[in-house]
């Protein structure tokens, strides 16, 4: 145990973030540089080191929260980033972008605020890597086998990962430019700025694992083409078929879905435009959609600057604290969330569903009309006479992705099952009905949080490893059918 008095005598305390006016005029993090370890010493002291510490059950990837949280706090960060590498592969990916449901399910967080958790383990692989503790791990000797890996998100490259190490010879194939999947092109430069993808990129290269963008398998190349060209293919694809609205006025020109949108920004930052194609610059900005990537949205309109911003969520506003009766500890609750991007301003309008969009002659979006909605024995039904309408001049659908593109042939041409969810079914080894063909991350899953992608590309790397060898050493933290008291 770290610090025996830590919980009792220091109180939670997170990484304060830049100010306001100065940090959306560029697109760098929003934390303030150097912000996290004066305060770190002492979030790791009051760590508790709990005799069944609930945040390993929180953590799908199950990490070694209390093991690593005692190395910060005695300063010993080489051995702190051991055991933090050794459930996760990327922890400077889920320590900016997970909402932490270890967080939620830390025994602390009973009557306390919880331990920061995720500021501690960004702090941890940050030292890490600028003290040169983060190197190849290049295998000592090579199985002569080969596995293909398409998709680049976190799964596939944790999975990748995993399977060069286990000495086969893996490609990943991307269909964008760029290798990083929604981490490169769907979170946004002042969420995760993207020189954090590129060194894990070239740490990947130096083991051994090998990269082709621009190849959309399904489209580029067959699945028969690549069934013969390799030993095992690990389907990493993600879920990335985006929820609709299907109102009048939805083909009207200004009305994109979110990942239509956000990716030109991060284009604009790797210098592929000067300016984005899409821009909210002068315009009245509204998102719908209360998630994560409306968040991004609308941190994305600020930094372009939007005339104004508006987020709609069809859900009632969530509770500010924890309802014992319906999402008791250590469960993952839906609270009331203030993101950075929520600090730097906009308006939110939760209950309200749009009705239409309204346009001037030229086929340009210029209104949003709604209506206030309220459960009625259980359904949401639209309030008699609360319909108004705001002025939209830029409309981003974050509403949700579906499950995975069936556009391009992949699934088809591999003939792969699916769940009763539309997701890619898979059995205990992550394998898929076609032998040799494997799926982790929402492609099997369906949407879900990095954490998860994460530790299915690991799991399932596990599983290709067993299927070409026959035995695996590689760590295997979940099963496709688990569940863990964050969901």
């Amino acid at each position: 145990m770290a610090d025996p008095k830590g919980f009792l005598n220091h109180g939670r305390e997170v990484a304060k973030t830049r100010p306001v006016g100065e940090r959306v005029k560029d697109w760098n993090e929003v934390y303030a540089p150097g912000a996290l370890l004066p305060i770190i010493g002492k979030q790791a002291g009051r760590c508790m080191d709990c005799g069944i510490p609930f945040c390993h059950n929180g953590c799908p990837l199950g990490n070694l929260i209390p093991e690593w949280n005692d190395y910060a706090y005695r300063e010993d960060w080489a051995a702190a980033q051991e055991r933090l590498h050794a459930t996760n592969n990327f922890p400077e990916f889920t320590g900016r972008l997970c909402p932490a449901p270890c967080e939620s399910a830390c025994v602390l967080g009973i009557n306390q605020q919880p331990v920061t958790i995720k500021n501690v383990e960004v702090s941890i692989i940050d030292k890490a890597w600028e003290t040169g503790d983060v190197a190849p791990q290049i295998p000592e000797r090579l199985s002569g086998k080969t596995v293909a890996v398409i998709g680049s998100g976190p799964a596939g490259l944790a999975a990748a990962q995993q399977l060069t190490r286990a000495g086969h010879t893996v490609a990943v194939y991307e269909r964008a430019d760029r290798i990083g999947g929604l981490l490169r092109y769907g979170i946004p430069e002042f969420k995760m700025e993207k020189r954090h993808i590129n060194r894990r990129i070239e740490q990947m290269r130096a083991e051994g694992t090998r990269f082709r963008t621009g190849v959309e398998i399904g489209r580029d190349l067959g699945a028969r083409d690549l069934k013969k060209r390799y030993d095992a293919i690990v389907i990493a694809a993600g879920a990335t078929t985006a929820r609709d609205l299907q109102v009048p006025g939805r083909e009207l020109k200004g009305v994109y879905q979110a990942m239509e949108y956000l990716p030109l920004s991060n284009k604009v930052q790797e210098g592929d435009f000067v300016s984005p194609p899409i821009s909210a610059e002068g315009k009245h900005v509204v998102v719908i959609g209360g998630g994560d990537t409306g968040a991004d949205c609308v941190g994305t309109a600020h930094r372009q600057g939007a005339a104004s911003v508006t987020q709609l969520e069809i859900m009632p506003r969530p509770n500010d604290e924890r309802h014992p009766i319906g999402q008791p500890w250590p469960t993952f609750p839906i609270l009331y969330k203030v993101t950075s991007a929520h600090e730097e301003g906009g308006e939110r309008i939760y209950s309200a569903s749009t009705t239409h969009f309204e346009g001037d002659e030229d086929g340009n979006v210029q209104w949003l009309h709604l209506a206030e909605v309220e459960f009625v024995d259980g359904k949401l039904t639209q309030k008699p006479g609360s319909e108004r309408k705001i002025p939209a001049q830029l409309v981003t659908l974050a509403m949700g992705f579906t499950g995975t593109d069936r556009d391009n042939g992949l699934v088809d041409q591999f003939g792969l099952d699916l769940d009763e969810r539309g997701n890619i079914a898979r059995d205990a080894d992550f394998q898929t009905n076609v032998p040799g063909v494997f799926v982790a991350g929402d492609a099997g899953r369906g949407q879900s949080l990095i954490v998860w992608a994460i530790a299915e590309g690991r799991s399932a790397a596990r599983g290709v490893d067993r299927h070409l060898t026959g035995a695996s050493d590689l760590p295997a933290p979940i099963r496709p059918t688990d569940r863990a008291l964050a969901v």
